[in-house]
């Protein structure tokens, strides 16, 4: 993805130079110059969000590379062992955001080095560009959900069961989501009671708090996955990830591209979304709006009461995430917000009752 220029790519954030930089922006913009780069700010979390100040010569100004930029990529003592995710990430820049409904933030730079274990991305900062970023801890309206989901079906429609994703296809990169071995990870008895034990932990039902049906949970949901249509998805909407533009229309970023069935991400995304009477009132609802707006985009959709119940079987898949998430990767106000919205709504859909029955 990247040329020998830039490799190795950096995993240090002093190894960020000029010259560097310099090389990386030439990959789409062959020809400019680099004159100064200047670290403003540093965000550490799951992956090392930089803000970077750039002197750039006329030609890298008449290419339209902005002044201020973010460097994205793997710089913290996590990183090496994440690197399938900064790899998803520079996938999600590099070769779905060009194709893509979904607006993203303009991207000037995406490769991955193997042999480094890194991802790097270059993107515009949004913060320059005045955007409103959506914060897990302040629960969006149902109407600003549904214009992301509108969005989210035609991503959806794009590659609805089709052979770009599967082998030889465009994605077929794309790892499908019950190949994924994340879980087997971190569900494991030291990590599971730790977190049990801690206030999201609290902030659930004891209905869920058993490592062993945990563990079936996901199981049943990759096998059950297999059986529904699959597509390329966004693969992490939550709130952290997600903006408003400064014309009203909704943006995403943070993307780590899965295929996976639709109501594994729109199940996902209303939950975390919404506050919990608010999800209440208007999921269904929701729902039948995305299954529309499928239907607009040519797709043969699911029976909205078939949808629902992907949608209640798909809760557990966002209560594990959050339940086993690191405080390195979100603030414990945040997983435990989202503990609280994924556990309330399993108890209203019966997520025991609805996998029991996938058996």
């Amino acid at each position: 993805m990247a040329s020998q220029n830039t490799y190795p790519l950096p995993t240090a954030i002093a190894d960020i130079t000029p010259q560097w930089l310099e090389a990386a922006l030439r990959e789409r913009s062959p020809g400019i110059a680099v004159r100064d780069a200047e670290v403003l700010d540093v965000n550490h979390g799951t992956c090392t969000k930089i803000r970077i100040r750039l002197d750039l010569d006329a030609a890298g100004k008449a290419a339209g590379i902005p002044e201020r930029v973010i460097l994205k990529g793997g710089f913290e003592a996590h990183s090496r062992m994440m690197d399938y995710m900064h790899e998803e990430e520079v996938h999600a820049y590099a070769d779905v955001a060009p194709l893509s409904p979904l607006r993203f933030p303009a991207c000037y730079f995406a490769g991955f080095d193997a042999t480094a274990k890194q991802g790097i991305v270059i993107m515009e900062d949004l913060v320059a560009r005045g955007v409103t970023f959506l914060h897990p801890q302040r629960p969006d309206h149902p109407d600003a959900v549904a214009r992301r989901l509108a969005m989210l079906a035609r991503h959806h429609a794009m590659t609805w069961e089709s052979p770009d994703i599967r082998p030889g296809g465009r994605f077929d990169w794309a790892t499908n989501i019950a190949d994924t071995t994340y879980f087997s990870t971190v569900l494991t008895p030291e990590i599971w009671q730790g977190y049990v034990d801690s206030a999201r932990g609290a902030a659930a039902s004891v209905c869920f708090h058993d490592l062993d049906w945990m563990k079936t949970a996901i199981d049943r949901l990759n096998r059950f996955g297999r059986t529904l249509p699959n597509m390329l998805i966004h693969g992490d909407t939550h709130l952290g990830n997600l903006y408003v533009d400064v014309d009203g229309e909704p943006g995403f970023f943070d993307s780590l591209p899965h295929v996976a069935p639709s109501m594994f991400e729109i199940s996902y995304h209303i939950t975390g979304a919404l506050d919990v009477p608010e999800r209440r009132r208007h999921e269904r609802a929701l729902v039948a709006h995305y299954r529309d707006e499928l239907i607009r985009c040519g797709v043969a959709a699911p029976s909205l009461e078939e949808l629902m119940h992907q949608f209640g079987c798909y809760l557990a898949n966002g209560y594990a995430i959050f339940l086993v998430n690191a405080s390195e990767f979100q603030p414990e106000a945040i997983n435990t917000a989202y503990t609280a919205r994924f556990s309330s709504a399993m108890l209203d859909h019966d997520t025991i009752g609805l996998l029991a029955g996938l058996e």
